[in-house]
Parts: C-alpha cells; sequence; structure tokens
C-alpha cells in the first residue's frame, strides 16, 4: 500500500463536499499538470490512502483521510466542450488526462494545520507539502510519515 497527500481548494472542492457525495465517493477530477498525472494514472492503487488537504484557505491543513477506491482512468471532464477542465487535444482514443477515484474515509475533527505541520516539521521527514516551492497537488508520503502525521491527529 502507498500513502498520498491530495491537495484541493475547498471553494472548489473540499472534504464537506465529498462527506455530502452519494456513497462518500466521487472522481478526483481536473488535474493538469503531467507529473501528478503519472501518479494518478500509473503509481495510485485501489486501496492506497491518502490525506485530504485543503489549500488556499484561511486554515490550510489536513482535514481528513480518503481511500483510493478505483485506480486511474481517462478523465472524461477533459472531453467535455465547455467545462472548465476539457482539453481539445485530449481524446477518449487518446487520453491526456487521468483521474482515480476517492472514498472518504474519516473527516477528522479538527484538521492538521499547516501551522502544526510546520511546528513538527523537524519530525515529519521532509514531508513534501512542507517543502518551499512545492505546487504540486498530489504528493507521496511514506509510512514513517503517515504514521508521524497521524498522531498529530489522535
Amino acid at each position: 500500500m502507498k500513502y498520498w497527500l491530495m491537495k484541493s481548494e475547498p471553494s472548489v472542492f473540499g472534504i464537506d463536499t465529498l462527506a455530502r457525495a452519494r456513497s462518500k465517493r466521487t472522481g478526483w477530477d481536473g488535474v493538469r499538470n503531467y507529473q501528478v498525472r503519472n501518479m494518478l494514472r500509473d503509481e495510485m492503487k485501489k486501496g492506497d490512502l491518502a490525506f485530504f488537504y485543503h489549500s488556499s484557505c484561511e486554515e490550510p491543513g489536513i482535514y481528513g483521510i480518503v481511500r483510493i477506491a478505483k485506480e486511474g482512468h481517462p478523465d472524461p471532464t477533459a472531453f467535455e466542450h465547455g467545462h472548465p477542465h476539457h482539453d481539445p487535444k485530449s481524446s477518449p482514443a487518446t487520453p491526456t488526462w487521468y483521474m482515480v477515484e476517492v472514498e472518504l474515509v474519516e473527516k477528522f475533527a479538527l484538521p492538521i494545520t499547516l501551522k502544526t505541520l510546520k511546528a513538527n516539521a523537524d519530525t515529519l521527514d521532509e514531508l513534501l507539502i512542507l517543502r518551499r516551492g512545492n505546487r504540486l497537488s498530489i504528493t507521496p508520503v511514506t509510512a514513517s510519515q503517515w504514521k508521524k502525521v497521524l498522531k498529530l491527529a489522535r
């Protein structure tokens, strides 16, 4: 099993949106970065766990945990004319963009804020979200980092 951190702006799609979704499950679509696309397509497997991180908001941080419910497959929003994620260069025959489906495992009673993560940076073994200049919406998390972050939530 692998571990991940998945970032989203709560004004676009937050953990509460996922909690309201049918079966608390939905597609993680709209990713338009090749490095992250490769992770979605090639590395994320059914059963992997991810921290759900809210970014670009009043209190950035980890708000819960999701499980990969369906492995990488073509992102249909890339084919939809008029959709904000439409990419005219991508087609069902030769898709450029991929997505996974996620399901809610747990919403934390209190988020693990970015401030808290930074305050514990020396014990988090270079968690990528703390690396200056990191802008990727999905990053891998080691098993050791996963356990240490979970301790901050309990």
